[in-house]
């Protein structure tokens, strides 16, 4: 018999229907994704990229309340390695979602690094390691964001290591969590980007488990990864080649990662997300339904 999970909440995002962005063409409209999210039965979602759902307060309430649907967390990208001079710019996109957030009754802010190779064209923005002097800026200025997030909100931030950021292996998750304070800075373990950059997703929940906020659930091809790793390609085409897949057939295994997080004995959110940014827009709906039946019979 399954163990039932009971301290795990599960739920689905934007970017399991191919939205990455505010407005493209390329996307389902929103009122589509949150229709097709409660039939594929989940009630918890992310708000996605600001300004892809209704930022006004009361009416995205309305749309969630008649779809029994209630949002998780917000996502802001930052690029705090930069140093003090990006603080303002960064606060100004953080404080407008994180209101949102705030204002539907979410509690975490899951905070992405930014990209050092663009993620559509592959140009190399930035060299892939950080200075030492860049390591402090990005810790210090994540540790003040976490207080002020959490100061002026009242909403824990969960750092996001993710492909092609500077935060991306295990050697640079485990220097960032030892030099930030656990009181303002979480983690958002995302299985599929950890695994992308070769770690160990159970391992590093029995290691650093209470530096775990927030869990994103994902999986990622192994065979379509070796290759991207062996011709250096970037994100966005990885994800276009099909790199992040459809559970369960990719790794890591899931099952062992919300087992692990189960014994953590606090209560955490698991967000699918499987990246398809562009995908048809048919296409979603049958693979949250069947990723929804799966996430059953590993117990949440």
């Amino acid at each position: 018999m399954t163990e039932v999970l009971d301290r795990i909440r599960v739920g689905s995002a934007p970017d399991s229907w191919g939205v990455w962005f505010p407005d493209d063409p390329q996307q389902v409209p929103w009122h589509r994704f949150l229709d097709e999210v409660a039939e594929a039965g989940y009630s918890w979602i992310e708000l996605g990229p600001y300004g892809y759902l209704p930022t006004d307060p009361a009416r995205l309430t309305g749309e969630l309340d008649k779809r029994n649907l209630r949002v998780s967390a917000g996502t802001v990208f930052t690029a705090l390695h930069r140093g003090p001079d990006v603080w303002d710019s960064t606060w100004d996109h953080v404080r407008q979602v994180a209101a949102l957030t705030q204002a539907m009754g979410a509690r975490h802010l899951v905070v992405i690094p930014s990209f050092w190779r663009d993620d559509k064209t592959a140009e190399i923005l930035e060299p892939p390691e950080l200075t030492s002097e860049q390591w402090t800026h990005l810790t210090r200025g994540m540790e003040r964001l976490g207080r002020q997030v959490k100061d002026t909100y009242g909403l824990d931030i969960v750092v996001h290591p993710h492909a092609d950021t500077h935060l991306d292996t295990r050697a640079h998750v485990e220097r960032f969590l030892d030099a930030t304070d656990p009181a303002l800075v979480g983690l958002c373990l995302d299985t599929g980007h950890y695994a992308y950059c070769g770690g160990d997703s159970v391992e590093l929940i029995e290691t650093y488990g209470e530096r775990i906020g927030y869990l994103h659930l994902k999986q990622v091809d192994p065979d379509i990864l070796a290759d991207v790793v062996a011709n250096q390609v970037a994100f966005g085409p990885a994800v276009r080649r099909g790199v992040m897949c459809e559970p369960p057939t990719g790794v890591p295994a899931l099952e062992p990662v919300l087992q692990a997080a189960q014994k953590l004995g606090v209560d955490l959110f698991a967000i699918v997300e499987q990246d398809m940014y562009p995908c048809p827009p048919d296409k979603p709906l049958p693979i949250a339904v069947r990723t929804r039946r799966f996430l059953r019979s590993c117990g949440v």
